[in-house]
């Protein structure tokens, strides 16, 4: 429901699945959103406003990636949202992980961090992963969210700062661009003498952030908060689509994604591994990305240029959409 009680509101009634595509493109905050038995007494208690049913759905066959068969390379356990999203465009999905989110090697970093979280200005989340392992790691030394009253916290991204919010935060700071490098150029203050925590991936992150607020003057203590691996094996289906070569474009949303999929590719393929993707194009979530697809796959065909998930969905959308006109 949006403007209730206004003599513009506005009511949809959808199911927790299609809501978002049933009210897509339109921005729905603020709003109000009512789950359960309560919405069959929305006849009881109508009020003159329309209520807007949600479309009939398209045919399959108008759906703008139909007929595409999509491969995802996502960790494992989270690759089920964007499949949604390219799947509600009509996308058939493959999924082939190419991360295992685990603990760190040792919490020791992470465990004196916390013991002295009063010394600390700034909390910095730059993923899902940092929120989720940071969090559990402090109610594991018996520590909650009071533990954080004197300290402010900066995250990159709406999913991360959706998953604060999920724990009883708000974010003091998001950067406009969802990327690292956004975060220090339109920082709130000045960092010359302040003190950071940085929970972050163990291995293989980039270091912008810890270079750029140390030349500023400020004292960055990073720690390991998780590890992102590459899986030993590569999922048998996905090795078959490759092989039988239907697959028709494959997403990446980190560079880690790009470096653990050719290394599972090789392994499983041999050194022509490369070949059995002639014909298939290349999607980046960002540039940064995109330079480890140039560099390893040696192209890239889409470039989402908003960051995130629903970002690249549109941008292949568009890509699709532009070769199907041309």
């Amino acid at each position: 429901m949006r403007w209730a009680g206004h003599p513009e509101q506005q009511v949809w009634i959808s199911t927790l699945a299609k809501i978002l595509s049933h009210t897509d493109p339109q921005t729905l905050s603020p709003c109000v959103i009512v789950i359960g038995e309560v919405v069959g007494l929305q006849t009881f208690l109508a009020s003159p406003s329309p209520v807007l049913q949600p479309p009939p759905p398209l045919p399959v066959s108008t759906l703008p990636l139909s007929g595409k068969t999509i491969l995802v390379t996502r960790s494992a356990g989270q690759s089920s949202q964007f499949a949604r999203l390219l799947q509600d465009q009509g996308a058939t999905v493959v999924e082939m992980p190419t991360l295992e989110i685990v603990p760190p090697s040792t919490w020791e970093g992470l465990d004196n961090a916390i013991a002295r979280l009063n010394d600390f200005d700034w909390l910095i989340l730059t993923s899902t992963n940092a929120v989720d392992y940071f969090f559990e790691r402090l109610g594991s030394q018996l520590q909650d969210v009071r533990g954080l009253s004197g300290i402010q916290i900066a995250v990159v991204g709406e999913k991360t700062a959706q998953r604060l919010q999920q724990r009883g935060l708000q974010p003091d700071f998001i950067p406009p661009d969802f990327v690292a490098d956004a975060m220090v150029v339109n920082f709130p203050e000045a960092v010359m003498g302040k003190k950071f925590l940085f929970p972050r991936v163990e291995s293989g992150g980039r270091d912008v952030l810890l270079k750029a607020f140390g030349d500023r003057g400020a004292e960055v203590i990073e720690v390991a908060a998780y590890q992102s691996a590459c899986p030993t094996d590569i999922d048998p289906v996905a090795l078959e689509a490759l092989k039988n070569r239907t697959i028709d474009l494959i997403t990446f949303a980190s560079s880690k994604t790009v470096r653990h999929f050719c290394h599972l590719l090789q392994s499983a393929l041999g050194d022509d591994w490369l070949t059995h993707l002639a014909g298939v194009a290349i999607a980046s979530i960002g540039p940064q990305t995109s330079k480890d697809c140039q560099a390893l796959l040696q192209r890239v065909d889409v470039e989402a240029q908003e960051f995130t998930l629903p970002g690249l969905t549109q941008a292949i959308i568009q890509w699709t959409v532009t070769r199907s006109d041309g």
